[in-house]
């Protein structure tokens, strides 16, 4: 366990937030191991929701032409545990964090889950204690970088026929292996998409998912060529 006597000053410095009640902070980076102390769950459920509300909003602002569907792509990359345990990594929570002796040992402080747990905890304090522009500004300074990356990132063909259909207030696409040959080793499989009203596509794959993404991809050129006439 680390001694703490001046290490909220410095994580005040990493965080780019200075706590007024510490206690907050404290809570938030204290794991359930440690019983007899309040954990960063409860902390943990508001930080989440501040963070979903602060990236749909920036994302608003980003991506102006950007329909609902690719904004909710972007969104969920944005909010998920893995990008979560990247913020908690790259500020170094891990080692701040107050948690039991056996849960350090089991590398508790370098674990994904409890990085995402962590950082969306410190998020739900930073609102408490400063309100919600100072929890947007910290999330909007460290999450910088992931906006960035996801700007450029493509979502695949049966996320934008799920999205384009269901704009149109369509049931989702169903998929549905057909056939599968050739040896266990080198299998090749044939799935079908079917889109209410819009009929069948076919594809052929060496997995499931790449003739899915195959089939998607023939539905989805079907559909874009209809709007276009």
């Amino acid at each position: 366990m680390i001694n703490r006597g001046g290490e909220f000053a410095k994580l005040y410095d990493i965080l780019g937030y200075k706590f007024k009640d510490s206690s907050l902070l404290r809570e938030a980076l204290t794991h359930p191991s440690l019983e007899g102390s309040p954990n960063y769950q409860r902390m943990e459920f508001v930080g989440d929701r501040v963070l979903g509300l602060s990236i749909s909003a920036w994302m608003y602002e980003l991506y102006p032409d950007i329909d609902e569907g690719g904004l909710a792509s972007r969104h969920t990359n944005l909010v998920r545990r893995e990008a979560c345990a990247a913020v908690g990594s790259n500020l170094g929570l891990g080692r701040f964090l107050y948690m039991a002796k056996s849960s350090e040992d089991m590398g508790g402080r370098n674990r994904e889950s409890i990085l995402s747990d962590a950082c969306e905890a410190v998020i739900g304090a930073i609102y408490f204690d400063g309100g919600y522009v100072p929890a947007e500004i910290f999330i909007r300074r460290h999450w910088k970088e992931q906006s960035d990356n996801v700007k450029v990132a493509d979502r695949d063909a049966k996320t934008k026929l799920q999205e384009l259909v269901q704009a149109k207030g369509q049931p989702i696409p169903v998929y549905t292996t057909i056939d599968r040959s050739g040896s266990d080793h080198n299998p090749i499989f044939t799935v079908e998409v079917q889109v209410t009203d819009e009929g069948a596509e076919q594809a052929k794959g060496k997995s499931k998912r790449e003739a899915e993404k195959k089939a998607a991809t023939l539905m989805l050129d079907r559909l874009i060529n209809k709007r276009k006439k």
